[in-house]
């Protein structure tokens, strides 16, 4: 018998990526903060070129604040570019502390707790949730993220999937579980790629009914809604009747990081069991710095978050002016659908190469395998000629694509 080749097995299997479209491609990009949102990125042929980046998930343009930044270099020249270890050796400061207490006080908590991702918070406390809690039953939007499903697949709990939003499918699977049984109710507050917002208030109200715990994921709303940036809970006035926020310092807040917060022994909990934040080396104090000084700034920047919101107005208006169908929401992400794998990236890759407009193609496993769409996300510097050439240049590449776009599903179907 011939051993067993593990280079030919990697190679089939990434040949059979290529082929279904699922292959993934990274832009090589340099972003220029004085320029921004224009930047600068290595073409196929390696010449740098400029383009306009119209996907960048740094929503109110915080990473590039200069006193976000002033921050994070002060801080960094004091104490060096890492934490020198995880929470529990050497790698809790005072930065981290205080960053902790903002963020308690912002979701209007006890208590907060740092990852170095909302991603890795999600896959921690979830996970972590069904060690506690052997019995614990998940219950879990469709469209959750799949840190969310990783995170409730490493819990080794029981998990029911109701249909996206569907307040009577969430009511039907919970009453078929008596009170005795520990639930948990999760979902997003704005969904990454449709872009819905959820019906948390009333979420809620079927947990309470139903004596289940609610954890909501705010990594697409912290920032941009609700009081003080708050989030979607916060601008529904729930927020304190939700048990574990999520969030992330990254997008709104422009820097990195994620982090829980919750009631002071749930915190703890997650702290003392949770194996994804006692093992990882804790974010450096520069970043923890930055986040500060970045939610702080956002505490009283209503005036810059209508900029943002009207930019979403303003780009929704450009695209019907020219006919492009996009996926009607309450949030600020546009979604206009494609379909089939290639020919989004095709569709792209003409904007991008034809146009310098850069939108990056999501596709499967990201979304369902057909339902391949370009994600629109709006941003505070984005300039009304901004907003007309990507309009434009959409009209023109997706009418060259016109054949292939008519045979997927109607946009409309999509529609709240």
């Amino acid at each position: 018998m011939h051993p067993f080749n593990y280079h030919t097995v990697i190679q089939q299997k990434l040949e059979a990526l290529k082929l279904s479209g699922g292959y993934r491609q990274f832009l090589e990009t340099e972003r220029l903060a004085e320029t921004y949102p224009s930047f600068l990125y290595r073409n196929e042929k390696g010449v740098l070129s400029a383009a306009v980046n119209w996907c960048s998930n740094d929503y109110l343009s915080m990473g590039l604040h200069p006193e976000v930044i002033e921050a994070q270099c002060s801080v960094t020249a004091d104490s060096g570019v890492g934490s020198g270890g995880t929470r529990n050796i050497s790698g809790t400061t005072i930065h981290h502390v205080e960053l902790e207490k903002t963020l308690a006080a912002l979701h209007q908590k006890e208590a907060a707790l740092l990852f170095n991702g909302a991603y890795l918070a999600n896959v921690t406390v979830l996970s972590t949730l069904g060690k506690i809690f052997p019995e614990l039953v998940f219950f879990s939007d469709e469209e959750n993220h799949a840190s969310i499903i990783e995170g409730i697949r490493g819990s080794g709990g029981k998990k029911e999937i109701f249909n996206h939003n569907d307040l009577s499918h969430l009511e039907e699977l919970l009453s078929s579980y008596n009170s005795s049984v520990p639930k948990i109710i999760v979902f997003e507050s704005v969904y990454s790629i449709s872009g819905d917002v959820a019906p948390v208030a009333e979420i809620i109200a079927l947990a309470k009914r139903f004596n289940a715990l609610t954890y909501i994921d705010e990594v697409h709303a912290v920032g941009m809604y609700g009081q003080g940036g708050a989030g979607i809970a916060s601008a529904a006035g729930v927020q304190n009747k939700i048990d574990i926020i999520n969030g992330t310092l990254a997008k709104g807040f422009g820097v990195m990081g994620g982090y829980i917060a919750a009631d002071a022994l749930m915190t703890d909990a997650i702290r003392s069991f949770g194996s994804g934040f006692i093992f990882t080396t804790s974010l450096a104090p520069g970043i923890c710095a930055a986040a500060q000084k970045s939610i702080e700034l956002l505490r009283n920047a209503d005036e810059l978050r209508d900029i943002f919101s009207d930019t979403v107005i303003d780009i929704r208006r450009a695209l019907e002016h020219r006919g492009i169908p996009f996926h009607k929401n309450q949030s600020h992400i546009t979604r206009v659908l494609i379909g089939d794998e290639n020919v989004c990236k095709s569709v792209a890759k003409d904007l991008l190469e034809s146009y310098g407009i850069y939108i990056q193609p999501v596709f499967y496993p990201t979304v369902p395998k057909g339902m391949a769409s370009l994600r629109i996300t709006a941003g505070t510097r984005y300039t009304k000629e901004h907003i007309q050439e990507l309009a434009k240049a959409l009209e023109v590449v997706m009418g060259k694509y016109e054949l292939m776009i008519r045979r997927c599903e109607d946009v409309e179907n999509l529609e709240m």
